[in-house]
């Protein structure tokens, strides 16, 4: 009996020092609570931009109300940054400032599926179209200067193209062609006009293209073709040696390149075939990349994803083309959102 009283004493000596450790944690805790929020009710974190971001530019342009747009399928900027809009309406190629103002627009321009607009280092402009099976090469005033492949007519010889989406062209005059959507090559003439050679076929082999949709050169002369149904970038010399393959990095739609060898892309993040008859369509967001000719990324920007119609001011809902003025704002070309946006680059905090 006694030996049971002494368990029962210890018991609740036990019961009695568990229940006051317990008073005594709880108090410490909330103590220790009321500490941290007050501490935290004093500290301020400075909020330091160290990303490189863009904002959408509502009062570009100021388009006049007899100027109608459709599909933009191609941008360009020339070395007085002015912009050039490649655009399905009634005035083929309008010209902007950078702060929004009309400076000049094409009426009278033989085109049926304008695809994408390049300027040359000398100011001429050049058109490919993928509906009439040519490219172009117009004087800075809207003249004729040259005409490659035969209008009308699809084919594959040195004559024809069938549905040619761009062109890259170099300081020296030489002319290479993404001849993209079905014939998947890359053809190249000299400054006159004469063809040189032609290198692609269709598939995903190094060396091989699947929808060259966008073409651009580097000031060392490599070339970087945008290969759309293969999601990847692939870099050329200008023998037709595959130099380098960029792959899971984005959907890639259209390509350009600064004067600092900085190389823009535009399109989507990475996807996988669907069921649609070209990959990336529609595309799930909207994106564009900066990279270095050794295919460093450097930078990533991402913006809101409009509609197939009806998007919103600010939105992409399928860009196709791309420019970059001197101060590194972007201007997108959009195909289902039918207009050209700008967008002004914020600098990061220093």
């Amino acid at each position: 009996m006694k030996t049971r009283r002494s368990l029962l004493t210890a018991v609740g000596y036990l019961a009695v020092g568990f229940l006051t450790s317990c008073l005594f944690v709880i108090a410490g805790g909330c103590a220790s609570s009321g500490q941290a929020s007050a501490a935290q009710e004093v500290v301020t974190y400075p909020k330091i931009n160290l990303t490189v971001g863009y904002e959408f530019d509502r009062d570009w342009p100021q388009k006049p109300a007899n100027v109608r747009w459709e599909a933009v399928t191609g941008v360009s900027v020339d070395a007085q940054d002015r912009i050039w809009a490649l655009v399905h309406g009634n005035m083929p190629i309008q010209v902007y400032s950078t702060d929004g103002k009309l400076l000049d627009a094409w009426e009278k321009v033989d085109a049926e599926i304008p695809h994408q607009i390049r300027i040359d280092h000398d100011g001429n402009i050049w058109l490919s179209d993928t509906g009439l099976h040519v490219v172009r090469k117009f004087s800075p005033k809207g003249e004729l200067l040259l005409t490659l492949g035969t209008p009308g007519e699809a084919g594959e010889d040195d004559k024809h193209f069938n549905k040619p989406t761009d062109m890259a062209i170099s300081p020296t005059g030489e002319i290479f062609v993404s001849d993209g959507y079905i014939n998947n090559r890359i053809v190249h003439f000299d400054a006159q006009g004469r063809f040189v050679k032609t290198w692609g076929k269709q598939g995903s082999q190094v060396g091989e293209l699947y929808l060259p949709h966008s073409i651009a050169m580097d000031s060392k002369g490599r070339l970087y073709v945008v290969e759309r149904n293969n999601g990847r970038i692939q870099v050329f010399d200008q023998a037709g040696r595959s130099l380098a393959v960029w792959v899971n990095l984005m959907m890639p739609w259209s390509v350009c390149i600064t004067p600092q060898d900085e190389i823009y892309v535009c399109g989507s993040s990475p996807m996988r075939w669907g069921e649609g008859e070209y990959l990336g369509v529609f595309p799930k967001d909207q994106m564009v990349m900066k990279l270095n000719p050794e295919g460093r990324v450097l930078e990533v920007w991402t913006f809101p994803l409009g509609q197939e119609s009806g998007s919103k001011p600010g939105q992409l809902a399928c860009v196709h083309g791309i420019g970059v003025d001197s101060d590194r704002n972007l201007y997108l070309g959009d195909v289902f959102g039918q207009r050209v946006q700008k967008f002004v680059r914020l600098a990061a905090d220093r």
